[in-house]
């Protein structure tokens, strides 16, 4: 006999073709989006994430360590230089002029950060 049996071939083919076919829609759900929103999600904290707050008295923090303006964008520039996921998170008090947080952000920028996401608080009936 010469030919060849494609049954068992088909059945693996139509098993892998149902595998992908549950697989698939949860692969798409993870789209990065950036839009404003009230609401915000939750970070992922399975990555040190650097969180820079500015205070009401102008003092900036970068996660728990203070320092000045001037030194920012040194501090950040050696952070990233090996990373390859640039990533910032600015908290800042309400009562801070905007045009301090905006110099911020400009140091920010100006330190090759890709992506700069604010960290707001839900509104009182949403927490």
């Amino acid at each position: 006999m010469s030919e060849i049996n494609v049954t068992p071939f088909v059945d693996v083919m139509l098993v892998l073709l149902i595998i992908f076919m549950v697989t698939a829609p949860m692969l798409s759900m993870g789209i990065d989006v950036n839009l404003p929103k009230v609401k915000s999600k939750s970070v992922d904290v399975t990555e040190e994430k650097l969180v820079l707050t500015i205070t009401e008295t102008r003092e900036i923090y970068l996660n728990k360590n203070k320092m000045q303006l001037g030194e920012l964008y040194y501090k950040l520039e050696a952070i990233f230089a090996n990373r390859i996921d640039r990533e910032v998170f600015l908290r800042a008090d309400r009562s801070v002029p905007y045009g301090f947080v905006v110099q911020v952000m400009s140091e920010v920028r100006k330190a090759g950060v890709d992506k700069l996401g604010l960290i707001t608080e839900p509104p009182e009936g949403m927490k």
